[in-house]
């Protein structure tokens, strides 16, 4: 009987042992399965606050190019209102001159009586300066032609920042990707402000994968031509991954 006792309690013992030793099993792959999630939640952490620190940077730098057109705006318009005073001024003395030469009047007041040939000079003389003075005034206005277009393009320019900041962090999904022809279709289009040649960021869980550029625009859709060269390798762009406006290329 002891001995029946004996094998019933080792039997016991045993199963319990084998519970044990599975619970504990189980217990280590639990343990195994949160490291591995932590990791990969710090993993895609540090890629977001990568991505953060990335557009922070790229709008820092649009912000100081901004900076730097309103000051060269502001040094042209100064430019072109001097050029305007010129011209006005260059305008006042070409109808001065040309006064004097209609009425034969020496460009300067001569109180004594002047000879026909010295009355001729001054005439000549007032006729170079008035070509000289119309050379002037068609050089000046050139000069405000050029300065008109310059600051008409820096304006545009300071309007095309605007929008490009107001756009960035807008997002969609691929919907299609062609791998033979190397372009994916966007859900995203006209109506949610994407523009032809510009470019954006492709994620994938929280993780920069690449960049495509886009080529054709519909009003509910985009077609974008995959940047190769940002792609990792033996990566490649899933329908499903998230894409993120990043601005024009230039």
């Amino acid at each position: 009987m002891l001995l029946a006792f004996a094998a019933v309690f080792g039997a016991l013992n045993l199963s319990k042992a084998k519970a044990l030793r599975s619970t504990a099993a189980q217990a280590v792959n639990a343990s195994k399965s949160v490291e591995q999630a932590r990791i990969q939640k710090e993993t895609e952490l540090k890629a977001r606050e990568s991505a953060i620190a990335a557009q922070k940077a790229t709008l820092a730098e649009r912000d100081g190019k901004t900076v730097a057109s309103d000051e060269q705006l502001a040094q042209i318009l100064n430019e072109k209102k001097q050029l305007e005073t010129k011209l006005r001024d260059k305008e006042t003395e070409i109808t001065t001159l040309q006064k004097q030469i209609e009425e034969n009047q020496p460009v300067t007041s001569n109180p004594g009586a002047a000879s026909t040939v010295e009355l001729q000079a001054q005439l000549d003389d007032a006729r170079q300066q008035l070509d000289s003075a119309e050379r002037e005034k068609n050089l000046l206005a050139e000069k405000m032609q050029a300065a008109r277009e310059r600051s008409s393009q820096l304006e545009d320019e300071k309007k095309r920042r605007a929008v490009v900041r107001s756009k960035v962090g807008v997002r969609g999904t691929i919907l299609v990707v062609n791998q033979a022809y190397n372009f994916v279709v966007l859900n995203l289009g006209g109506r949610n402000g994407v523009e032809a040649h510009s470019e954006m960021l492709i994620v994938r869980d929280g993780t920069f994968i690449g960049k495509i550029r886009i080529s054709s625009v519909e009003p509910a859709t985009a077609i974008g031509d995959i940047i190769t060269s940002t792609l990792a390798r033996g990566v490649q762009v899933q329908p499903g991954d998230i894409v993120i406006y990043a601005g024009s290329n230039s």
